[in-house]
């Protein structure tokens, strides 16, 4: 099945050029278009996309605020914020409302399409500069919730960037049940996001600040 994915920006020109990039993937299908977060949000309770590529700087509801609205009515549906700089306020904002991720509207067509996909299967990337940046600023909880043996497993891997079906084979175990740990982490650790759990996994010394894949 094809990746869904709701394009948010409110310049109708880049909505258009990100449409005409993405159709060329077989593996990714546009289902609509909205032009600022207000919108993105009354669409994503509609057609509940796998993907939703925000932009973050739009009138009426900014990315930020979208992005925590839509993760946390839609936890199934992954964010993944467009930016046109690389500013640390909004990075940081982004991954604290609970984006996967985030690119810069630079990023080369074939590493969207495949930053897209990834995001989809729920794997975080982060390059270890943002990583370190982003270590410094995102809050992560101080006593969370005990994981379990399984549960530390799974929050290992995520932290290094394997998607879902690269933890259930590395464990032996189906992508429903990696969903479900996954769920239950992000819960005990009181996160909105896989990239925060794994930013976790990072100050706790489970993992090392190179988390992204390059």
């Amino acid at each position: 099945m094809p990746v869904r994915v709701l394009i948010v920006d409110d310049h109708a020109i880049i909505r258009q050029g990100l449409r005409a990039i993405l159709e060329w993937d077989s593996e990714i299908r546009i289902i609509g278009e909205a032009p600022d977060g207000e919108r993105a949000l009354q669409m994503a309770r509609k057609l509940c996309p796998d993907v939703v590529l925000m932009d973050l700087l739009m009138p009426v509801m900014d990315g930020i605020a979208a992005t925590t609205a839509i993760r946390n009515e839609l936890p199934d549906t992954e964010v993944l914020a467009l930016t046109s700089v690389l500013d640390e306020s909004l990075v940081v904002g982004a991954i604290q409302a609970g984006a996967i991720g985030y690119l810069l509207k630079d990023t080369e067509p074939a590493k969207l399409c495949k930053a897209i996909k990834a995001a989809a299967d729920g794997q975080v990337q982060l390059s270890p500069a943002a990583a370190a940046m982003l270590m410094h600023r995102v809050k992560c909880p101080r006593s969370p919730e005990t994981l379990t043996e399984r549960e530390t497993e799974v929050l290992r891997l995520i932290a290094r960037g394997e998607s879902n079906k690269e933890i259930a084979a590395h464990l032996f175990i189906s992508e429903t049940t990696v969903k479900t740990h996954v769920k239950n982490i992000m819960q005990k650790l009181g996160v909105p996001s896989r990239t925060q759990a794994a930013l976790y996994a990072a100050s706790v010394g489970l993992v090392s600040l190179a988390l992204a894949r390059q």
